[in-house]
Formats: C-alpha cells, sequence, structure tokens
C-alpha cells in the first residue's frame, strides 16, 4: 500500500502497538506526527522512523489526562501541516484490577480522563485539519474492553468505562461525520500480544491488528468501514511475560 505523503497523527506511540503503528505508516511514505506522555521517547521513535525512511516523523509529548496537554499538541501540529488525512486514537493507560478499591482514586481520574475527555479534546481540536483532507480517516483503537457485553479481561472497571466512553463517542462520530466523508473506523480487539505466531490457534497479535487499520484506511472513499470486532479464541493471557502480553489496547 503507497501512503506516500499521507499526514498522520498517532497518540501513544513510544512503545507497543503505537509504535509499531507509526513504523508501518512510514514504512509505506506516511509523514507522522507521533505523540506520547514521555518527549524523550517519542523523540527516540521519532528519529528511527526518519532514519529508516521512506517516511519521516516528527515527535511531540501529549498527555491526554491533561486538557491543556491536548491543546497545545493540537496546535503544534497545525503548526506543522495545513491538513491532516489520518488521527489514531491510540493512546490511552491500561490499568489491572478486579475491585474499584484495587488502585488510587488519582490514577483512576487519570485514566478516564485520557480514554474518555483527551480524546474527545484532541479529536475537537484536530477535527478542522481532517475537514481540510481529501481522505479524512479517524481510527479509534478501543478495545473489547468497550463492546457491551464483554468480561474477559482482567481490566480495571476504570479501564472499562473509559473505553466504553471512547466507544460512545466513535459511534455518534461515525453518524455525524459521514455526510462529511470522514470515515471514523474502530476497532475491538480482545487481550492480545506484541509478537507470536500468526496461526488459527494462537492469540491474536498487535500485527494482525496493525494490518486491519491498513486495510481500512487504504479502502476506496465509497467504502466505509465502522467496527472490527475479534473472536476471543483463547482466554488464558495472564501466565505469558509481560513483554508479550498486551492487555486491551494503548499504552502511552
Amino acid at each position: 500500500m503507497d501512503l506516500d505523503g499521507v499526514r498522520v497523527v498517532i497518540t501513544g506511540a513510544a512503545r507497543g502497538t503505537g509504535r509499531l503503528l507509526a513504523e508501518a505508516f512510514a514504512e509505506r511514505g506516511a509523514q507522522i506526527f507521533l505523540s506520547a506522555r514521555d518527549l524523550g521517547a517519542a523523540e527516540h521513535v521519532a528519529d528511527a522512523i526518519s532514519r529508516r525512511g521512506p517516511g519521516r516523523a516528527d515527535a511531540f509529548r501529549c498527555d491526554l489526562a491533561v486538557p491543556d496537554s491536548v491543546r497545545v499538541f493540537a496546535a503544534a501540529v497545525a503548526g506543522r501541516t495545513s491538513h491532516l488525512d489520518v488521527l489514531i486514537n491510540n493512546g490511552a493507560a491500561y490499568i489491572e484490577g478486579d475491585d474499584l478499591a484495587d488502585v488510587s482514586d488519582d490514577v483512576i481520574d487519570s485514566v478516564m480522563a485520557a480514554g474518555g475527555t483527551g480524546t474527545v479534546l484532541l479529536t475537537k481540536h484536530l477535527l478542522p485539519l481532517l475537514r481540510a483532507s481529501s481522505r479524512p480517516d479517524i481510527v479509534n483503537m478501543i478495545s473489547a474492553c468497550g463492546a457491551v457485553g464483554h468480561r474477559r479481561s482482567g481490566a480495571h472497571p476504570a479501564f472499562y468505562a473509559a473505553k466504553h466512553a471512547h466507544a460512545g463517542l466513535a459511534e455518534i462520530l461515525s453518524h455525524r461525520l459521514r455526510p462529511e466523508g470522514i470515515r471514523v473506523i474502530s476497532l475491538f480487539p480482545p487481550d492480545f500480544v506484541q509478537d507470536g505466531p500468526r496461526q488459527a490457534d494462537s492469540d491474536l497479535t498487535a500485527r494482525s491488528v496493525i494490518d486491519c487499520v491498513l486495510f481500512a484506511v487504504g479502502q476506496p472513499r465509497d467504502c466505509f468501514i465502522r467496527e472490527f470486532h475479534f473472536e476471543q479464541v483463547t482466554s488464558q493471557l495472564t501466565g505469558l511475560p509481560e513483554q508479550r502480553r498486551r492487555r486491551g489496547q494503548g499504552r502511552q
């Protein structure tokens, strides 16, 4: 797929799936504006992408839990480009826990703010740039935790709540922005691993999730793929080493 010159914002792109998304788009020629809470980590990824080519990347700090940080990031992107082709809402903090009391009030507040308010604000402030594009897409990396009736993740209830907020935003935007030609694409992957064999009896991998994003973005403009839902064919990911585990979606 040739994405030469396509301009893409990716949040939570300093590691994990966010970094893989940035690399995949850049490998196809896209210009990446990537963000993370840790500016140094974001710059490290952007430098590596720009050296490898053919696309290039610019790094920014953005803490989705802090509205001023979101606004500064959006303004910085607007200062670099007159339009935006793809916004990938990937960044969100993941937390585990069966009981509400398993984490502090501050952690709950941060998770809800990043996954809910921060995602709404960033989409709001980047929407004028998307409207200036001839091929605008908003991609939401939500997680099966945002799907009604899903109970199979060990994520904390606050993470579930944040993902339902993200899903609600995506649902209404898909309806309201479609007349403008802005596609809103949402993915609801179950717990998945970063690496592994891509076979029918294996855990879903990040690469397969990313391939779905690339497929949807690459479709002709008359094709609106609203949601990707995945079968969760395995149920025991908790025994995997942390470096292979990917609970839900979106760590910044």
